[in-house]
């Protein structure tokens, strides 16, 4: 993250003097040389899908699978097909441009460092910003090795004349690999190990070679995961929203392009401040001079799909809450003042105010 700071002179008190005041007022957009801008935060929604996307390629000789290994319902064409393995979300803060101030101040007033975000909110004042955690980087599980099927075909395999001929052979290969594993298991094999390791060591080489041939018949299923990510800007309450739509054939697909089933979204306002009357009125206060912080409220965002859900989490929501003042005269000359926000909500984390030796 990146942090800059501004030195600043804050007011020494409260007063409308013409000796200047710390005053805060709605951001226009523009440069101003007169103080600082900073912003408030509100909390949107990441949501992190991770969608497994199935391969499936059918083996050089699917169409004898019955005639020599006896298997039913062989696939014979490709396909490629997806689905959701799990569905996570969590909030992160974003600029509100709707809680943005600009602060002036007087040269003769304490000097003040401030400390914003890369978006312009602020985190602190007269102390080092606390670094935010951030989201876990989603990184796929490394494929396993597959086996080539060709290593283990012998020369009789690799010289017949048509692929018929390669198909029987093989499947005569495959029911020798069967019979050897079930010797050994027995312990009726003309070689029998001398331990449990190299048994198993054995067992497992038996099993590879088998399982590598028996996919020129069956076909072979590469699995990929990917994670998609959905943002998510809840400006009020949400109600049976179209958050995305999955298709079998086509993946995650946008929330109008009908192939896809849908996957919903509600978020509730949960209603923990109270308002107070001139707030109905006339809106938000808006005192005369200090630094503005958030009092945040909470949401309640609910994910699902056919009526069941999937994921249900409560989370801090400042733009559900309400926007209140710090006084000005907390950062006059008689205090050196030591203000953090929570990243996130933009609510006072820690205040502390130390009197000058």
């Amino acid at each position: 993250m990146k942090r800059f700071f501004v030195i600043i002179s804050l007011l020494s008190a409260l007063q409308l003097t013409a000796m200047g005041q710390t005053e805060l007022t709605a951001y226009v957009p523009g440069v101003t040389t007169e103080g600082a801008i900073y912003f408030l935060p509100k909390t949107n929604i990441r949501v992190s899908v991770l969608i497994e996307k199935r391969t499936f390629k059918p083996g050089v000789f699917s169409k004898y699978a019955m005639r020599f290994l006896r298997l039913n319902n062989v696939e014979q064409q490709p396909t490629t097909s997806y689905r959701v393995l799990s569905v996570k979300q969590e909030p992160y803060p974003v600029a509100d441009p709707e809680k943005s101030f600009s602060v002036r101040f007087n040269a003769k007033s304490v000097a003040a460092n401030v400390a914003l975000s890369d978006d312009g909110c602020l985190l602190a004042i007269n102390a080092r910003p606390n670094t935010p955690q951030e989201p876990a980087v989603f990184t796929p599980a490394p494929k396993p090795h597959s086996l080539n099927p060709h290593d283990f075909m012998s020369e009789e395999i690799l010289s017949a004349g048509s692929t018929a001929k390669m198909a029987e052979l093989t499947a005569r290969e495959i029911y020798d690999l069967r019979e050897n594993r079930n010797m050994l298991i027995k312990g009726q094999a003309d070689f029998m190990p001398g331990d449990g390791a190299q048994m198993q060591l054995m067992l497992n080489q038996l099993e590879a070679q088998d399982r590598a041939l028996t996919s020129l018949f069956t076909g072979t299923t590469e699995c990929d995961t990917t994670e998609v990510v959905f943002n998510v800007n809840p400006e009020g309450t949400m109600k049976h929203q179209v958050l995305f739509r999955m298709s079998k054939i086509f993946g995650a697909v946008d929330a109008d392009d009908l192939s896809g089933e849908p996957y919903y979204i509600d978020v509730e306002d949960l209603n923990i401040l109270p308002v107070s009357v001139e707030q109905k009125e006339s809106g938000r206060k808006r005192p005369e001079s200090g630094i503005f912080v958030n009092v945040p409220g909470r949401m309640r965002s609910t994910i699902y799909k056919d009526g069941q859900q999937l994921t249900v989490m409560e989370m801090p929501a400042p733009q559900f809450g309400n926007v209140e003042l710090l006084s000005g005269e907390l950062f006059n000359k008689r205090y050196t003042t030591h203000l953090w926000l929570n990243r996130l909500t933009g609510a006072v984390e820690k205040l502390e105010a130390e009197q000058p030796k």
